[in-house]
């Protein structure tokens, strides 16, 4: 019997708006819009929750906004710090889930099948991670299919109305696609534009629930294939896989320092928590790889890539942080301030993890059951469930900030 899918939508909420209340904490609240100069035609790229009160919207001329909205802040955007934080999610995103399919900048589909938690669990831990983290709202639809996923977040972030960012969560149950879809105006439907909605219209189906009053080849007989195609999405069906854009070429986890760090043992520490996440992340992807890599940036900002090949694939942490710390022991240079550092893996291979000459099969297969137990825990719990008494002190979330 096929398992039930797990599927959730992600989309950050005014995402520019909220990137530039970042950079800029006096816009917070106000009505502001992300885009062009009005005296040069510009367009609204993204308007803030205060602003759509007053019908601000996307892809609206910058002048007309103004005219609905006198008091509007337009802020021009600041590109490059979009891409850096869009990263940092889909970041997080690729952490929680093998199976990842970026949309846009802000906007992703996760199959989280995989994972034993409820839906329901699983998003509101996603949305917590990313809102303490990064400090970006984002909401969250979950079903067992593409489609109803991103319409049920659709749906949820318009009932939350007000003028702050929805942050919402909105869950269909197996089994409930089609009632949840039914009240629906035919509109909302995937794939269902103006002019297909006005052809339904003709045939007096203005809601989705109408459709399934009608059988899937009454429908193709007077729309062709559309007309199938809108009689399964009524019904809440869809079969399209979550697709990753691309199979990870590379792994990495790095943190920048509030304060540039000379310390070795602080360093080592910080090495290890870095391979531990790479590990993770490994693991949750089904990914081994055969070379590990370290990243150091010093106090002027110069960069230094080392590396080391093996002769078979890793995932286990601790095999992660023995090859990044015999690359620091080598590159590091002692009392020198490290500004940036970093952990990657790559190489990755499918063949399975290979004993080596001394290796025994039972330390092995021990290695692996405990690194399961504790990968398990911490999908369940959370981050701080279990920790080494040398990171008690430290805050799990403070690492692979940008």
């Amino acid at each position: 019997m096929a398992k039930t899918r797990k599927i959730l939508h992600l989309d950050l909420d005014a995402f520019f708006c909220a990137v530039e209340e970042q950079l800029n904490p006096e816009l917070r609240g106000k009505a502001i819009a992300v885009g062009g100069r009005p005296d040069q035609r510009g367009v609204v790229s993204s308007a803030s929750y205060p602003a759509r009160k007053y019908g601000v919207r996307s892809a609206m001329p910058m002048a007309q906004a103004l005219r609905l909205c006198p008091h509007l802040i337009v802020v021009g955007q600041t590109r490059g710090v979009y891409g850096e934080r869009s990263r940092a999610v889909m970041a997080i995103l690729r952490d929680t889930a093998p199976d990842v399919e970026p949309l846009s900048i802000d906007e992703a589909f996760l199959d989280v099948t995989i994972l034993p938690d409820p839906l329901e669990s699983v998003a509101r831990r996603l949305q917590t991670r990313i809102n303490d983290e990064l400090e970006l709202p984002c909401s969250l639809g979950g079903a067992t299919n593409k489609m109803v996923a991103k319409t049920a977040n659709t749906v949820g972030k318009a009932r939350q109305g007000g003028d702050q960012p929805p942050n919402a969560i909105t869950i269909v149950p197996p089994g409930a696609e089609a009632t949840f879809l039914a009240p629906l105006p035919m509109r909302r439907l995937w794939g269902v534009g103006g002019k297909s909605a006005e052809a339904l219209g003709k045939l007096g189906l203005t809601t989705v629930g109408d459709v399934t009053n009608w059988s899937e080849e009454a429908l193709i007989r007077r729309l062709g294939k559309l007309g199938g195609d809108i009689w399964r999405r009524a019904q809440g069906i869809d079969v399209r896989p979550v697709v990753n854009a691309h199979r990870a070429k590379s792994i990495s986890k790095e943190v920048t320092f509030a304060k540039d760090i000379n310390d070795e043992d602080a360093l080592k520490l910080t090495l290890r928590r870095l391979s531990d996440g790479v590990g993770r992340q490994a693991r949750k992807a089904g990914l081994a790889g055969t070379t590990v890599k370290i990243k150091l940036r010093w106090t002027d900002f110069s960069t230094l890539n080392r590396q080391i090949s093996l002769d078979h694939a890793i995932d286990l942490d601790a095999e992660i942080y023995d090859c990044a710390r015999k690359l620091f022991e080598q590159t590091w240079l002692a009392g020198k301030p490290v500004r940036l550092l970093g952990v990657g893996l790559s190489g990755f291979d499918d063949t399975g993890r290979q004993l080596g000459l001394w290796d025994s099969l039972v330390d092995e297969r021990q290695g692996e059951d405990l690194q399961d137990a504790l990968d398990r825990l911490r999908d369940r719990f959370g981050e701080r469930t279990i920790r080494r008494a040398s990171d008690l002190h430290f805050d799990p979330n403070e690492d692979n900030k940008r």
